[in-house]
């Protein structure tokens, strides 16, 4: 055998392919690719059912949107076409109960979406437009319109029911304790014995 025969067989010996041990990472790694995918969690189910329902008002507006030229106009109007579908009583100013958070019983006034849930909404809209391609300095959801507009929801809301929407603090983890000196040992002694 040739120097470069040798060679040429030791370096097929030392490929990874052909080592017991590679083929079998190589199996399980094909096997993991194959496998179904895990189950989205609740927020990724919502945020793409929220992003299809998007999708499908752009195409329902007349003319049709693209996404490429959707604005924050667009996502005003597509918060307030679904506050057809809300279940939150906001209490109008001529109101008797106007103020009250607990009306004694029923009134005319209409039923929007809540602040929290279209606060939620837009922060999913928000993340899926950048997972979808879209750069973030460009994000129709991030526009400081509707910044202003989900404000203005929260304060009149707010002032509708008589509840005030504070901040939630965030609960600080108590300072460690410090540590206890052991006692100090105590000694055997027997009474008598010295």
């Amino acid at each position: 055998m040739t120097m470069a025969a040798a060679a040429e067989s030791s370096n097929s010996e030392s490929t990874p392919t052909s080592s017991p041990l590679s083929a079998a990472v190589a199996a399980a790694a094909a096997a993991a690719s194959t496998s179904p995918p895990a189950t989205p969690s609740r927020y990724e189910s919502q945020k793409r059912r929220d992003w299809n329902t998007f999708g499908q008002y752009l195409k329902n507006h007349r003319p049709p949107l693209s996404l490429a030229r959707c604005s924050g106009a667009h996502v005003l109007e597509f918060l307030r076409y679904l506050d057809q579908f809300g279940k939150t009583k906001v209490h109008t100013g001529m109101c008797p109960f106007f103020g009250h958070p607990n009306p004694p019983a029923p009134c005319p006034c209409p039923l929007r979406q809540a602040w929290g849930s279209l606060d939620a909404l837009i922060g999913r809209l928000r993340a899926a437009y950048e997972e979808h391609g879209g750069k973030p300095e460009a994000n129709p959801f991030g526009a400081r319109a509707v910044r202003l507009y989900l404000r203005e929801v929260r304060d009149t809301q707010a002032k509708a029911r008589g509840i005030s929407y504070e901040k939630k603090k965030r609960k600080r983890p108590p300072p460690p304790a410090p540590p206890q000196a052991a006692p100090p040992p105590q000694s055997a002694v027997l009474p008598g014995a010295t």
